[in-house]
Protein backbone atom coordinates (compact mmCIF):
# COMPACT_ATOMS: atom_id res chain seq x y z
CA UNK A 1 0.00 0.00 0.00
CA UNK A 2 0.93 3.47 -0.62
CA UNK A 3 0.20 6.65 1.06
CA UNK A 4 -0.58 9.88 -1.10
CA UNK A 5 -0.45 13.04 0.28
CA UNK A 6 -2.26 15.95 -1.58
CA UNK A 7 -2.01 19.66 -1.61
CA UNK A 8 -4.33 22.38 -1.79
CA UNK A 9 -6.80 20.77 -3.99
CA UNK A 10 -9.40 23.91 -3.56
CA UNK A 11 -11.80 22.47 -6.29
CA UNK A 12 -9.63 21.70 -9.10
CA UNK A 13 -10.85 18.15 -9.45
CA UNK A 14 -10.23 17.20 -12.69
CA UNK A 15 -6.60 18.20 -11.88
CA UNK A 16 -7.05 15.71 -9.04
CA UNK A 17 -8.37 13.23 -11.25
CA UNK A 18 -5.45 13.06 -14.00
CA UNK A 19 -2.95 13.33 -11.63
CA UNK A 20 -4.11 10.38 -9.55
CA UNK A 21 -4.28 8.77 -12.86
CA UNK A 22 -0.31 9.45 -13.85
CA UNK A 23 0.56 7.65 -10.71
CA UNK A 24 -1.63 4.44 -10.86
CA UNK A 25 -3.98 5.37 -8.01
CA UNK A 26 -5.77 2.25 -6.12
CA UNK A 27 -8.30 2.84 -4.11
CA UNK A 28 -8.36 -0.62 -2.91
CA UNK A 29 -4.88 -0.80 -2.42
CA UNK A 30 -3.42 2.88 -1.78
CA UNK A 31 -4.85 5.86 0.54
CA UNK A 32 -4.98 9.11 -0.38
CA UNK A 33 -4.34 12.15 2.64
CA UNK A 34 -4.84 15.66 2.03
CA UNK A 35 -3.44 18.68 4.12
CA UNK A 36 -6.74 20.59 3.90
CA UNK A 37 -8.51 23.55 1.73
CA UNK A 38 -10.84 20.78 -0.12
CA UNK A 39 -12.82 23.40 -1.41
CA UNK A 40 -13.54 26.65 -2.89
CA UNK A 41 -11.46 29.43 -5.74
CA UNK A 42 -11.82 26.57 -7.86
CA UNK A 43 -14.97 25.37 -10.16
CA UNK A 44 -15.76 21.85 -8.91
CA UNK A 45 -15.68 21.80 -5.47
CA UNK A 46 -18.54 19.34 -4.94
CA UNK A 47 -17.12 17.32 -7.21
CA UNK A 48 -13.93 17.02 -4.94
CA UNK A 49 -15.66 16.48 -1.81
CA UNK A 50 -18.32 13.79 -3.41
CA UNK A 51 -14.94 11.94 -4.34
CA UNK A 52 -12.87 12.23 -1.26
CA UNK A 53 -15.54 11.21 0.46
CA UNK A 54 -16.40 7.92 -1.54
CA UNK A 55 -12.81 7.08 -1.23
CA UNK A 56 -14.46 6.01 2.47
CA UNK A 57 -11.32 4.49 4.65
CA UNK A 58 -9.15 5.24 1.87
CA UNK A 59 -9.20 9.03 2.23
CA UNK A 60 -7.96 10.89 5.52
CA UNK A 61 -7.65 14.88 5.19
CA UNK A 62 -7.14 18.00 7.78
CA UNK A 63 -8.61 20.39 7.85
CA UNK A 64 -8.38 24.07 5.95
CA UNK A 65 -9.27 27.53 6.55
CA UNK A 66 -11.58 27.59 3.81
CA UNK A 67 -12.98 23.98 4.44
CA UNK A 68 -14.32 25.88 7.60
CA UNK A 69 -14.88 28.54 5.76
CA UNK A 70 -17.50 26.74 3.81
CA UNK A 71 -19.18 25.13 6.86
CA UNK A 72 -19.61 28.66 8.07
CA UNK A 73 -21.03 30.20 5.42
CA UNK A 74 -23.26 27.03 5.19
CA UNK A 75 -24.70 27.34 8.40
CA UNK A 76 -25.33 31.48 7.94
CA UNK A 77 -22.54 32.62 9.98
CA UNK A 78 -20.46 33.84 7.57
CA UNK A 79 -21.54 35.88 4.27
CA UNK A 80 -19.85 34.31 1.11
CA UNK A 81 -17.64 36.87 -0.39
CA UNK A 82 -17.30 37.20 -4.08
CA UNK A 83 -14.47 35.08 -4.20
CA UNK A 84 -16.45 32.13 -3.16
CA UNK A 85 -17.33 28.82 -5.26
CA UNK A 86 -19.40 27.58 -2.83
CA UNK A 87 -22.65 27.44 -4.57
CA UNK A 88 -22.85 24.12 -5.86
CA UNK A 89 -22.29 22.74 -2.62
CA UNK A 90 -24.67 24.71 -0.62
CA UNK A 91 -27.54 24.21 -3.04
CA UNK A 92 -26.67 20.43 -3.61
CA UNK A 93 -28.97 17.61 -2.54
CA UNK A 94 -26.55 16.04 -0.25
CA UNK A 95 -25.48 19.09 1.23
CA UNK A 96 -26.28 17.82 5.11
CA UNK A 97 -24.57 14.42 4.37
CA UNK A 98 -21.43 16.06 2.94
CA UNK A 99 -21.10 19.40 5.80
CA UNK A 100 -21.53 16.36 8.29
CA UNK A 101 -18.40 14.59 7.23
CA UNK A 102 -16.50 18.07 7.12
CA UNK A 103 -17.21 19.09 9.62
CA UNK A 104 -15.56 15.78 11.56
CA UNK A 105 -12.39 16.09 10.18
CA UNK A 106 -9.54 16.81 12.44
CA UNK A 107 -6.87 19.62 12.29
CA UNK A 108 -3.77 17.00 12.71
CA UNK A 109 -2.99 13.76 11.77
CA UNK A 110 0.20 11.41 12.06
CA UNK A 111 1.00 8.62 9.97
CA UNK A 112 4.33 7.12 11.14
CA UNK A 113 7.17 9.74 11.11
CA UNK A 114 5.16 12.42 9.27
CA UNK A 115 2.67 14.75 10.78
CA UNK A 116 -0.16 16.57 8.71
CA UNK A 117 -1.43 19.94 9.30
CA UNK A 118 -2.83 22.59 6.67
CA UNK A 119 -0.60 25.22 7.82
CA UNK A 120 1.72 24.62 10.09
CA UNK A 121 2.86 24.48 14.00
CA UNK A 122 3.98 27.63 16.25
CA UNK A 123 7.36 27.49 16.97
CA UNK A 124 6.60 27.12 21.00
CA UNK A 125 4.81 23.79 20.57
CA UNK A 126 5.85 20.43 20.17
CA UNK A 127 4.22 17.81 18.05
CA UNK A 128 2.58 16.45 21.29
CA UNK A 129 1.26 20.34 21.90
CA UNK A 130 -0.09 20.57 18.47
CA UNK A 131 -1.76 17.35 18.74
CA UNK A 132 -3.68 17.91 22.43
CA UNK A 133 -4.59 20.82 21.07
CA UNK A 134 -5.65 20.02 17.38
CA UNK A 135 -8.20 17.99 19.74
CA UNK A 136 -10.21 20.71 21.71
CA UNK A 137 -11.05 21.94 18.45
CA UNK A 138 -12.09 18.91 16.84
CA UNK A 139 -14.09 18.64 19.86
CA UNK A 140 -15.76 21.44 19.81
CA UNK A 141 -16.39 21.03 15.94
CA UNK A 142 -17.75 17.62 16.99
CA UNK A 143 -20.39 18.92 19.60
CA UNK A 144 -23.91 17.74 19.11
CA UNK A 145 -25.99 19.35 16.25
CA UNK A 146 -24.36 21.84 14.29
CA UNK A 147 -21.62 23.51 16.28
CA UNK A 148 -22.69 27.30 15.46
CA UNK A 149 -21.39 28.47 18.51
CA UNK A 150 -17.35 27.88 17.27
CA UNK A 151 -17.84 29.01 13.91
CA UNK A 152 -19.38 32.23 15.11
CA UNK A 153 -16.69 33.01 17.31
CA UNK A 154 -13.71 31.74 14.66
CA UNK A 155 -12.75 34.73 12.85
CA UNK A 156 -10.20 37.14 14.04
CA UNK A 157 -6.67 37.61 14.56
CA UNK A 158 -6.45 37.70 18.04
CA UNK A 159 -5.27 36.88 20.35
CA UNK A 160 -2.34 36.81 17.98
CA UNK A 161 0.16 34.57 20.54
CA UNK A 162 -0.50 31.70 22.21
CA UNK A 163 -0.89 31.61 26.19
CA UNK A 164 -1.59 28.43 28.22
CA UNK A 165 -4.33 30.53 30.55
CA UNK A 166 -6.41 31.03 27.42
CA UNK A 167 -9.77 30.16 27.83
CA UNK A 168 -13.18 29.28 25.71
CA UNK A 169 -13.74 31.36 22.32
CA UNK A 170 -10.37 32.98 22.41
CA UNK A 171 -8.20 29.73 22.93
CA UNK A 172 -10.43 27.57 20.07
CA UNK A 173 -9.36 30.80 17.68
CA UNK A 174 -5.86 30.68 18.45
CA UNK A 175 -5.16 27.13 18.01
CA UNK A 176 -7.61 27.71 14.79
CA UNK A 177 -5.92 30.87 13.44
CA UNK A 178 -1.80 28.36 14.52
CA UNK A 179 -2.83 25.16 12.47
CA UNK A 180 -5.17 26.59 9.38
CA UNK A 181 -3.73 30.27 8.65
CA UNK A 182 -0.03 30.89 10.30
CA UNK A 183 2.69 31.35 7.75
CA UNK A 184 4.86 34.60 9.90
CA UNK A 185 5.30 34.57 13.39
CA UNK A 186 7.63 35.89 15.84
CA UNK A 187 10.03 33.47 18.02
CA UNK A 188 7.41 33.38 20.76
CA UNK A 189 4.68 32.44 18.44
CA UNK A 190 3.25 36.01 17.69
CA UNK A 191 1.23 35.91 14.30
CA UNK A 192 1.13 38.25 11.47
CA UNK A 193 -1.83 36.64 9.28
CA UNK A 194 -1.85 39.38 7.27
CA UNK A 195 1.22 38.54 4.68
CA UNK A 196 1.40 35.77 2.24
CA UNK A 197 4.71 36.56 0.28
CA UNK A 198 7.69 34.62 -0.24
CA UNK A 199 9.84 34.64 2.63
CA UNK A 200 12.20 36.46 0.56
CA UNK A 201 9.94 39.87 1.00
CA UNK A 202 8.82 38.38 4.22
CA UNK A 203 7.10 41.55 7.08
CA UNK A 204 9.88 43.17 8.59
CA UNK A 205 10.70 41.27 12.23
CA UNK A 206 8.72 38.19 11.63
CA UNK A 207 10.24 34.95 10.13
CA UNK A 208 8.46 31.54 8.34
CA UNK A 209 6.82 29.49 11.37
CA UNK A 210 9.25 27.17 10.38
CA UNK A 211 12.35 29.25 10.12
CA UNK A 212 12.74 29.96 13.69
CA UNK A 213 15.52 28.40 15.30
CA UNK A 214 14.27 27.80 18.60
CA UNK A 215 11.53 25.84 17.07
CA UNK A 216 10.50 22.67 19.13
CA UNK A 217 9.43 20.51 16.16
CA UNK A 218 12.78 20.95 14.03
CA UNK A 219 14.21 17.27 12.46
CA UNK A 220 10.24 16.12 13.20
CA UNK A 221 8.87 15.23 9.62
CA UNK A 222 6.07 18.12 9.11
CA UNK A 223 3.62 17.99 5.79
CA UNK A 224 1.61 20.92 5.03
CA UNK A 225 0.18 23.35 2.71
CA UNK A 226 -1.68 26.59 2.94
CA UNK A 227 1.26 29.27 1.63
CA UNK A 228 1.55 29.13 -2.56
CA UNK A 229 4.13 31.26 -2.80
CA UNK A 230 6.30 29.09 -1.64
CA UNK A 231 6.13 27.01 -4.36
CA UNK A 232 6.81 23.88 -2.59
CA UNK A 233 10.17 24.89 -1.41
CA UNK A 234 11.37 24.53 1.76
CA UNK A 235 15.02 25.53 3.81
CA UNK A 236 15.12 21.66 5.76
CA UNK A 237 14.78 18.02 4.16
CA UNK A 238 12.74 17.46 6.83
CA UNK A 239 9.98 20.01 5.72
CA UNK A 240 7.40 19.26 2.59
CA UNK A 241 5.39 21.86 1.49
CA UNK A 242 2.52 20.63 -0.90
CA UNK A 243 0.94 24.01 -2.27
CA UNK A 244 2.23 24.93 -5.44
CA UNK A 245 -0.52 27.13 -6.62
CA UNK A 246 -2.75 24.81 -8.19
CA UNK A 247 -5.96 27.15 -8.32
CA UNK A 248 -4.03 30.19 -9.41
CA UNK A 249 -2.51 28.32 -12.61
CA UNK A 250 0.28 26.72 -11.32
CA UNK A 251 1.08 22.99 -10.27
CA UNK A 252 -0.94 20.38 -7.96
CA UNK A 253 1.38 18.27 -5.87
CA UNK A 254 1.62 14.76 -4.82
CA UNK A 255 4.02 13.32 -2.59
CA UNK A 256 4.66 9.60 -1.47
CA UNK A 257 5.14 8.80 2.00
CA UNK A 258 6.92 5.37 0.83
CA UNK A 259 10.06 7.65 -0.71
CA UNK A 260 9.06 11.25 0.03
CA UNK A 261 8.75 11.27 -4.26
CA UNK A 262 7.24 14.34 -5.85
CA UNK A 263 4.33 13.94 -8.43
CA UNK A 264 3.21 16.97 -10.20
CA UNK A 265 0.47 18.27 -12.93
CA UNK A 266 0.18 21.35 -13.98
CA UNK A 267 -3.40 22.57 -13.99
CA UNK A 268 -3.19 23.82 -17.76
CA UNK A 269 -2.92 19.93 -18.52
Amino acid sequence: MTVYVVGDIQGCFSCLEKLLHQVHFNPGADDLWAVGDLVNRGPQSLETLRYCMSLGDSFRTVLGNHDLHLLAVARGLRAPTHKDTLGEILNAPDRQRILHWLQRQPLLLQHGDYTLVHAGIPPQWSIADAAAHAREVEGALAAAGPSKAFFREMYGNEPRRWADDLEGSSRLRCITNYLTRMRYCTGDGTLDLASKQNPATGPVGYLPWFAHRERRTRGAKIVFGHWASLNGVTPEPDLFALDTGCVWGGRLRLMSLANEHYHHLSCGQ
